[in-house]
Parts: structure tokens; C-alpha cells; sequence
């Protein structure tokens, strides 16, 4: 028996009563299968999976049915499906209800009216088991994004769930945070034999990992399968999601089609393709087998030299703050300086202090030692309101913090000033180049994680600014969008903007920044070029990277590889 089938479900919302966001779709989930859910931002993926729990599914107009474990799932109760489908949200703040961890914990368990000794035993075996014992008894607003997201998935499992639904849950989480708690979901399904739905934009960690991938388009399921089947029909039909595939999938295929054997056959290494870094790394070493690779190197993009930047557009020199007089310093000590028309990328681990930077640079945090320099002049020396009309815009973490109107239009006039028909014409060129043309009349709300950063990408870029500040700017942003970003940041580059951007995203970082920092206890530890920096790290870098190092000096691209790859082959 499937433990979810959907039959021709169809869903309107009521501002789109022609165009469904869900067409006819049709879809079975076993019992214990790990099923990853893939498409475009506002393809229809989240809107899917909220149907998979009634209280959750979105106001509408529905046609179709959903079965759960064999009766239809609208017959359930909410006490059912409050304990045996759980649900993990993109945002972990959104989620969480309590002040204390060990409260959090017990909150579902209190709430399904369970004695305290079966709470007790739960909540133990939960915190031993997601190793929570040695954050126990903090408060919740103390914990970093990754141990909020995990503390999340734990007080959910104590509910002990038959099906765990998670919708981007590693979109707000570094590398490392994202690669542990994806393998803690793992271990879920293959230990508990807890059935898995996940949507994720990043798939490295989950589509080898999928007993069966559904790829979403347009509110329709175009291919449900398992996953070397998904890449190579995405390939052959030359369809935009290849663009999402992890890493040796895509370069698997663009090697494949430059090379062909001397008699025109398939030959053996191009017969199975990889699909984890592993596999992708063994397979370049049958490859090179027997030749050994003439080209090892690819040309480095230097613009700058960090350590000699001559009038910088931004100077942070031993810069120390403190949220509170009693607390621990946030900032310790930290020294960089950006060049002007550059894009340059902060990495580092949750909650080491990126954020807190720009917030300084913005004149927010005001540090008590140190000091921070615009195009020269303090910081502190900008007059109120100077600093932000028209020389400085930032894109903070939460894009709902940008919204305070009721449609996305309203959001963007706000910012703006002069004749209407001048407005109109300013708010349909900066929806044209942030691809929500078609949500202008929408509520910021109602959009989904990638278009609300699309939006507020767009409330910012109408200030016109000459250094733009990007905290998280690709989270919840598909592949395909972020393409169309990293031309909007060149365009505003040859326009003479500076851009100091903190994120996860390295491979973003990898192939698009001028200069890449690291961030670490308070301080920044080194700046680099791309492929400098990210050759020389382990964890840090990009899946290309680890998958050719053996072979090659300093591929970080996917780009990278199958160019290297070519030349020798």
C-alpha cells in the first residue's frame, strides 16, 4: 500500500483562477522511499507539499485527491496528522514556538496530551540522538541556524512520524551545517525507515541519495524517476533543470559529448553515469587511467591583488563590537579592504559574525573600537540618512523584512519618487530584470522563498546605490535565476557599483566573485582569488573541486573540469 497517492490533483490560488499552480497531478509514494522533489522557484514544489498536510495546504480552489496510508488524507484528524506526517519549514524561526530547547522538545509530545513519563523518555532519546545534550537547556534564541533547523527536526521526530515532508531545510544553513543535517535526514529513512519528500535547490547531498526524483515545471510533473534516469532525460531533452544536477552529473555529460572513441562507440567510462563526488572521482581516474593529463591548470580571472587595494570603496580596519556590555564580542579585531567595482564574498560558519558586519558597515552595529570607511570618509561622518540615499543599499537576511506594503507593486513604489508614468516605467524595468513581472499584483507573502528574494533584490536595486550589500542573496534561489543575478551583478559592476556579499554558496562564489574572504571567530582569516581560495580548502570548496583535485591543480567550476578535461582528451 502507498504510503501517500495523489489522483489528478489540481490546485488554484484565488488570485490565479485561470492558471493553476498544480496540474493534474499524479504521483505514488511508497512506504519508506526517500523522494526528492526538484523544479524552478515557484515551480509549485512547496505548494505540492503542503497539501501533504491539511492544515498546512494553502487557501484555493483544489480538484484531485490525496490518499494517506490508503484513506483519503481530508478524512484524517488533526491529532493523526499532527503525529505521523511531520513537516520541517525553509525558515527554522518560523517553526519554533518555546524559549527553551528541552521546552521545544516536548511541545508536540505536551500537545498530543502524552503522560510525563513517555515525554520524558522521548525527549531524552531525541537529544541523545541528534547529540542536543550539550545545548539542552539554552535558550532557543542563543542557537545558531543550524541548531535551531536540527532542534526543529528533533521535537518533530519525538512525535516519532511515519512520513517527514522538508521543504528547503538547509536554505538559511552553511556548507558543513547543511551537509550534517541532510545526512541526519538520511539516517532517518535508513534507520527508522521513515519516509522522506524533500525539495531542495541544492541537490548534491540528496539526489544520490533518492530512491526516486520528481522534477515539478510549471505546476506539472514532466519526470518521476530514479535519479540516473532523471539527469539523462533532462539531458537528451535539453531541459533547463540539467542546469540544478549535482556536479558529476553535469560534468559527466558535457565531457560525454565532446568525446567520442576513435571507432564511434560508447566507451565503457561513459556507459554508468556518477552521481556522488566519490563516484565522479573515480570515474576521471579511469579516465586518465592510462594518460597522464598534459593541462592541470586553468587560467586565474586575477583583477586585484588583495593585500595592495589602493583607495578602496570600503575600509574596515580593527574594527571590535559587542551586542551588550556583558557579552562575548561579536566582532574581534577584523581588518579588510574592498576594491572598487568588485564583487567580494564573505564565507564562513553560522553565527561567526558575517552578518554583524554588514550591519557595521551599514552604521547600524556601531562598533566601540576601530574604524569603518565609505569611499574614504568615516562612517560615522554620514549625516542621517546621507549613508542611504543613493550610496549605500543593503539586502538583509529575511527579505520579509523589506515588506510593508500589500502587493509587491506598492513595495516598489515606495522606494521611488517623480511622475507616475516615470515609476511605472522605473518598477517594469527592474521586474523585468528580476524575472517577477507576473507577481507585481501578488502580496510579498504570498510569494514563495525565491520570488520574496527576488522582490526584495528589486526594492533594493531601485536606490540606485554605489556599494550594495548582499546578506544571503541566492537562498531559496534556483539555478536558473541565479544565472540571470550573477549578470545583474556584472551589469551593476560596469556601472561602478562595489558589492560585498556574505554567503553559503560557494559554489556561487566559486564562479562569479572578484575576491573571496574567510570568515572565522569574530575576524576575517584570509582573502584570496576563487581558485586559490577554494583549491586549498577541504570542506570549503566546491564539488568540482573535490571531485578532480587528484587529477587537477585548481578546477573549482564545473566549467573548469569539462574544459581541462577536453584538452586532454
Amino acid at each position: 500500500m502507498a504510503h501517500f497517492e495523489i489522483k489528478d490533483l489540481s490546485f488554484y490560488y484565488p488570485t490565479e483562477k485561470k492558471k493553476p499552480a498544480l496540474s493534474h497531478i499524479n504521483l505514488k509514494i511508497e512506504r519508506g522511499q526517500y523522494v526528492t522533489v526538484c523544479g524552478k522557484s515557484g515551480s509549485g514544489k512547496t505548494t505540492l507539499l503542503r497539501h501533504l498536510k491539511s492544515v498546512l495546504a494553502p487557501h484555493g480552489k483544489t480538484e484531485g485527491e490525496i490518499f494517506f496510508e490508503g484513506k483519503p488524507l481530508k478524512d484524517a484528524d488533526l491529532r493523526t496528522q499532527s503525529s505521523r506526517i511531520g513537516y520541517v519549514m525553509q525558515n527554522p524561526d518560523n517553526q519554533i514556538v518555546t524559549d527553551k530547547v528541552w521546552h521545544e522538545l516536548a511541545f508536540g509530545l505536551e500537545s498530543l496530551g502524552m503522560d510525563q513519563k513517555t515525554i520524558r523518555l522521548r525527549v531524552a532519546e531525541m537529544a541523545s540522538y541528534f547529540g542536543i545534550q550539550g545545548w539542552f537547556h539554552k535558550n532557543v534564541t542563543e542557537l545558531s541556524g543550524g541548531q535551531k533547523q536540527l532542534l526543529n527536526l528533533a521535537s518533530i521526530m519525538a512525535m516519532q512520524p511515519s512520513v517527514l515532508i522538508l521543504d528547503e531545510p538547509t536554505s538559511q544553513l552553511d556548507p558543513i551545517a547543511a551537509t550534517d543535517f541532510l545526512n541526519t535526514v538520511r539516517k532517518i529513512n535508513r534507520e527508522l525507515r521513515t519516509t522522506i519528500i524533500i525539495t531542495e535547490h541544492r541537490l548534491e547531498d540528496i539526489f544520490y541519495a533518492s530512491d526516486k526524483v520528481v522534477v515539478i515545471e510549471d505546476g506539472k510533473v514532466i519526470a518521476d524517476d530514479e535519479p540516473r534516469k532523471i539527469g539523462e532525460f533532462l539531458r537528451e531533452g535539453n531541459n533547463r533543470m540539467f542546469a540544478a544536477m549535482p556536479t558529476p552529473v553535469q560534468i559527466f555529460y558535457g565531457v560525454k559529448n565532446s568525446y567520442i572513441s576513435e571507432d564511434g562507440t560508447t566507451v565503457p567510462e561513459f556507459q554508468k553515469c556518477p552521481l556522488t563526488v566519490r563516484e565522479g572521482g573515480d570515474w576521471l581516474s579511469r579516465i586518465f587511467k592510462d594518460k597522464t593529463p598534459e593541462y592541470t591548470t586553468v587560467p586565474e580571472k586575477i583583477t586585484t591583488d588583495p593585500d595592495n587595494v589602493k583607495d578602496p570603496a570600503v575600509l574596515v580596519k580593527e574594527v571590535w563590537f559587542r551586542y551588550e556590555k556583558d557579552t562575548p564580542d561579536v566582532l574581534k579585531g577584523i581588518t579588510f579592504q574592498v576594491p572598487e567595482n568588485t564583487l567580494f564574498a564573505i564565507v564562513g560558519g553560522n553565527g561567526t559574525g558575517k552578518s554583524t558586519t554588514l550591519k557595521a558597515i551599514s552604521n547600524i552595529c556601531k562598533p566601540y573600537r576601530g574604524k569603518i570607511c565609505i569611499q574614504g570618509k568615516p562612517v560615522n561622518k554620514y549625516k542621517s540618512g546621507e549613508l542611504f540615499d543613493g550610496l549605500l543599499a543593503m539586502l538583509p537576511q529575511d527579505p520579509q523584512s523589506l515588506f510593508v506594503k500589500k502587493t509587491v507593486r506598492e513595495d516598489l513604489e515606495e522606494m521611488l519618487h517623480g511622475k507616475e508614468e516615470e515609476k511605472k516605467k522605473k518598477i517594469e524595468e527592474v521586474a523585468e530584470i528580476c524575472d517577477i513581472s507576473g507577481l507585481l499584483e501578488h502580496h510579498p507573502y504570498d510569494l514563495s522563498g525565491g520570488e520574496q528574494q527576488r522582490a526584495a533584490l528589486a526594492k533594493v536595486l531601485l536606490t540606485n546605490p554605489k556599494i550594495l550589500l548582499l546578506d544571503e542573496p541566492t537562498k531559496g534561489i534556483d539555478n536558473f535565476f541565479k544565472l540571470e543575478f550573477a549578470r545583474i551583478l556584472d551589469r551593476l559592476k560596469s556601472q561602478g557599483v562595489t558589492i560585498i556579499m556574505v554567503s553559503h554558496d560557494v559554489e556561487f562564489c566559486a564562479r562569479y566573485a572578484d575576491l573571496v574572504s574567510m570568515f572565522f571567530d569574530g575576524s576575517i582569516i584570509t582573502t584570496n582569488t576563487p581558485n586559490r581560495f577554494f583549491s586549498q580548502n577541504s570542506f570549503y570548496t566546491t564539488a568540482a573541486n573535490r571531485m578532480s583535485r587528484h587529477v587537477f591543480e585548481n578546477a573549482i567550476t564545473n566549467e573548469d573540469v569539462i574544459e581541462l578535461c577536453k584538452k586532454n582528451l
